[in-house]
């Protein structure tokens, strides 16, 4: 990368597409090209008109699509070349598996050096796509996968997964797995009538005995329970698979909903992770309302994409465990110390995990998960990429 970037580059949006055949298996996704057994990922590379570069930063979530987020124009504005890559999920999740997410990411990579002729490649995870890059990073040093966690047959062994040359991560969370339980709500007692709760846990309800500032007693009796719902439905989900597998008659996969996931105990009290976010506020909106509401995390999901994606336990797509197996990708990690979505533990547990030696950690006091209205701080983000690439020579 040359120093001297402009502040506002001239750059091209270019739609990008890559086609491959994958592994068999049942349809998941509506379209013609999976009827085909055919696998297309869809994807817009922002190119420099003058400015050539052998290097291109990667930006890729399990499920959203990032083309339109604010940082990766910003990078192209700042002179960078950027490829916004979409797994074969995009804006639905309720089929995801981690394990083919990281597989088009490596399409993405292999389509990024021997297609588009870039030489180095950096991932970009924001957000749900810091654990992405961390699995992927993961996989290509060392893959051990050959398995999905229902036990179906997808190897990452025989991937040939390419190593990439420096990882970012923007805002990232332990893992989709991780921050849904976290955000499950432990009031619920009966999965199949979300309105049979327990008072002691509903802590929405106005006539909830316990109220903020919370007990350290109550918390940790909050997430056991939360975790402890995750587990009975993870329970649910293998016992269901197992009963379809041993019926044989052609039903292979059943979709089911999980009420109220977005009730957490620092939504409504700010001394719990202390940062700068807003109290009683989420970075999807009123987290009472987005509880249940159609938007939140795992609302429609499938059995092997709960075990895949959501699994407390059997998810690998776990930022913590995948970053002691980095040994040789440099990684940059910044925290928006006001995310209003990505608690404030997350990062630190993340960059203690790390393994590898070039490791760096950033923290933007005063961001929020997306930076709206904060050009100040999406500026001090992209001098933190620019730098930090320029120090390790990409």
């Amino acid at each position: 990368m040359e120093r001297g970037l402009p502040t506002k580059a001239l750059w091209d949006r270019l739609p990008e597409i890559v086609r491959f055949r994958d592994q068999p298996g049942m349809t998941e996704t509506y379209s013609f090209a999976g009827a085909e057994g055919t696998t297309e990922l869809e994807g817009q590379l922002f190119r420099q008109r003058a400015r050539p570069s052998k290097a291109v930063y990667l930006f890729m979530h399990p499920t959203a699509t990032v083309q339109l987020l604010p940082m990766p124009e910003a990078l192209a504005d700042a002179g960078l070349h950027v490829l916004c890559a979409s797994s074969r999920y995009p804006r639905n999740d309720s089929a995801l598996i981690m394990e083919k997410v990281a597989y088009d990411m490596g399409q993405w990579v292999r389509h990024a050096r021997e297609s588009l002729g870039y030489e180095k490649v950096i991932l970009v995870g924001w957000s749900g796509g810091g654990s992405l890059s961390l699995f992927y990073a993961a996989q290509s040093e060392h893959p051990t996968i050959t398995h999905t966690p229902a036990g179906d047959l997808y190897d990452l062994t025989a991937a040939r997964l390419q190593r990439v040359d420096g990882i970012v991560l923007i805002a990232a969370h332990l893992s989709r797995a991780e921050v849904l339980t976290e955000w499950l709500d432990p009031s619920v007692i009966d999965e199949f009538d979300p309105d049979t709760r327990d008072l002691e846990f509903d802590i929405y309800s106005p006539d909830c005995p316990n109220k903020p500032p919370f007990t350290a007693d109550f918390i940790a009796a909050f997430r056991e329970r939360q975790r402890a719902r995750n587990r009975r439905i993870t329970a649910w989900a293998e016992e269901m698979l197992a009963t379809l597998r041993r019926r044989n008659d052609g039903e292979t996969e059943r979709a089911f909903v999980t009420h109220r996931t977005m009730c957490d105990v620092r939504w409504i009290d700010p001394t719990i992770d202390p940062n700068g976010r807003a109290p009683g506020a989420s970075y999807l909106g009123n987290p009472r309302t987005v509880n249940v509401g159609p938007a939140g995390l795992a609302r429609f999901s499938t059995l092997r994409s709960w075990l895949s994606q959501w699994s407390y336990d059997l998810s690998n797509s776990k930022a913590a465990v995948n970053a002691t197996k980095i040994h040789r990708t440099p990684v940059l990690q910044i925290e928006n110390e006001a995310d209003d979505a990505v608690p404030a533990s997350h990062n630190p547990i993340i960059h203690n995990a790390l393994t590898v030696a070039n490791k760096e950690f950033v923290s933007i006091k005063g961001a929020t998960h997306f930076y709206q209205g904060q050009p100040e701080h999406v500026s001090a983000c992209i001098d933190g990429i620019i730098d930090w690439s320029h120090r390790n020579d990409l």
